[in-house]
């Protein structure tokens, strides 16, 4: 891809890529501080993406030193004792003062209890996005919509400085130079059809590793959600209050929503499975229809009671979109380990609060709404530093954009190729050396062809770089997978069913046509049960 005369080309102290939580809290902070800024969004921002799509609980805590000591211990056992205490009590923190300022200023109609006080656990995602795109566009934030950002931009010492990206009404390639760039994009579904994540493809991280950043955390990657079969109904937390059974009627034993969903995946592979939300008390289903009604919406459309009725359910991957794994954070203003580039949301790991094992919706959407603050601020920060002088800037895209030889590979062929390797549950969720091994091969296999065939112009060149960020991912998840030789948080390889207390460090992983995963020790701040240190 290279420059043409029909090229638009702006200028800013920092951009936004992503539209989600992350991104508009980014973008509203940013801006705050003084910054011009400018959002990038692949859809539409306030109505793209998973937030958008449906309600959202999120990890708010009353500021009672019980209530958040309750908070972060409930997380360190799942998470393999790979989370930071300090890390945990800021996005508490955080996560307070953002939800008490959607309130104030962007007036969140948050539900109220029988003493009048508001009930700030939970966002209905539609409303929460549609607010939070009009304080952007009210602070004065472009928008541009329907516009993925395709690679980044860098100046001769490396330092990020924008990125190109295609304005998709037009066709026509835009580039952005910006002091500093946030990154948050989301995380990587594979395109499986979960809830409102086909835009996430794992745009992001390939962005920050072309640009020389790390990941960490990306055998944390296989996370699969409950659904009814044939639809994209990916809300799980309600699957607490079901029964699973066999199409014979019997129930199935081991399985349940939390700690049983391996059991549900093993039988899916040999048989259909059938749920029911028979264990909901009425008080529990009035209060279950009113919290999440869009989850009840496809039931009602399908004709089914949910609570008197067995339903068939499959399992869909949810990637690194409910995993933890994503691009390293260096600093406590979300840097990356590459100037001038910032990461938030979903694009970012966040082991730094669930250690190994996913936080769901909740703790994602605290992590969203805290990382994106501080990203935009850090962005801003450092944008007045370094001022907006013109630079001779080199764009650092590859895969997808580029290709070594004659484009002759189709993106939807790639993303055929990936898929067929990431989302058998025998493959991702019932992790083996015997099966992940042959998978990674293919997967390294698929990211040659690309590298040396996968080209596209126009609507194609965004689709495109996002088979190329999916290939990249499944490698990614798989190098550091075979790379932890145990079980830890939702990592869990049948061949190594143990943990082993040697391991309990972080994976960092990265590279591109040679992909690594080396340890990353862990501070030894926090207590496992019995009261000895970490």
């Amino acid at each position: 891809m290279t420059s043409t005369d029909s090229e638009q080309t702006l200028s800013t102290d920092v951009l936004v890529i992503g539209g989600g939580p992350a991104g508009t809290w980014a973008a509203i902070k940013a801006a705050e501080a003084g910054a011009d800024v400018v959002l990038a969004d692949k859809g539409y921002t306030g109505a793209s993406g998973a937030t958008a799509s449906v309600g959202t609980g999120i990890w708010y805590v009353d500021d009672d030193p019980e209530l958040r000591e309750a908070a972060m211990a409930s997380r360190e056992g799942l998470g393999g004792y790979l989370a930071d205490r300090d890390w945990m009590a800021r996005v508490l923190d955080e996560t307070h003062a953002r939800m008490d300022e959607l309130a104030r200023v962007q007036r969140y109609p948050f539900p109220v209890d029988a003493h009048g006080r508001q009930i700030r656990n939970d966002l209905q995602g539609p409303e929460y996005m549609r607010r939070q795109r009009t304080r952007v566009q009210r602070m004065g934030v472009r928008i541009l919509d329907h516009t993925p950002a395709l690679e980044l931009l860098v100046d001769a010492d490396a330092v990020v400085s924008g990125a190109r990206a295609l304005d998709r009404t037009t066709g026509e390639s835009v580039r952005i130079e910006a002091a500093a760039v946030v990154l948050a994009a989301g995380g990587c579904a594979f395109q499986s059809k979960t809830l409102g994540c086909d835009v996430n493809t794992g745009d992001g991280a390939l962005l920050a590793v072309e640009a020389g950043a790390r990941l960490s955390g990306m055998e944390f990657s296989n996370a699969y959600a409950i659904a009814p079969k044939g639809t994209s109904l990916t809300k799980t937390a309600y699957y607490s209050w079901a029964s699973f059974y066999r199409a014979d009627g019997s129930v199935l034993e081991g399985a349940a929503s939390k700690g049983g969903r391996s059991a549900i995946a093993r039988a899916l592979l040999e048989e259909p499975v059938y749920a029911r939300f028979d264990r909901a008390t009425p008080d529990d289903q009035r209060a279950m229809r009113k919290g999440q009604p869009n989850t009840f919406l496809v039931f009602d459309r399908l004709g089914i009671n949910p609570f008197t009725d067995p339903f068939e359910i499959t399992l869909l991957a949810e990637g690194t979109v409910r995993g933890t794994g994503g691009v390293r954070i260096a600093g406590a203003d979300c840097s990356t380990d590459v100037p001038g580039l910032y990461a938030a949301g979903d694009t970012a790991t966040r082991e730094l609060i669930c250690g190994g094992f996913t936080g769901g919706g909740s703790h994602n959407a605290a992590w969203a709404a805290a990382s994106g603050s501080w990203a935009g601020r850090g962005a801003a920060a450092f944008a007045t530093r370094r001022g907006r002088t013109r630079r001779r800037l080199r764009a650092v895209g590859t895969a997808g954009l580029r290709p070594t030889g004659a484009a002759r590979v189709g993106h939807r062929e790639v993303v055929a190729d990936v898929q067929q390797q990431v989302l058998p549950y025998d493959r991702n969720y019932l992790r083996h050396a015997d099966r992940l091994g042959p998978a990674l091969s293919s997967l390294h296999e698929a990211w040659s062809a690309v590298r040396e065939g996968l080209g596209a112009s126009g609507e194609d060149l965004f689709r495109a770089r996002e088979a190329a960020a999916m290939v990249a991912h499944g490698r990614w998840m798989y190098h550091a997978a075979l790379h932890r030789t145990e079980s830890r948080g939702m990592h869990k390889r049948i061949d190594r069913p143990a943990q082993d207390p040697a391991q309990r460090h972080r994976l960092l992983t990265g590279g591109l046509d040679e992909v690594w995963s080396r340890p990353e020790s862990v501070p030894q701040t926090m207590t496992v049960p019995g009261g000895r240190a970490a």
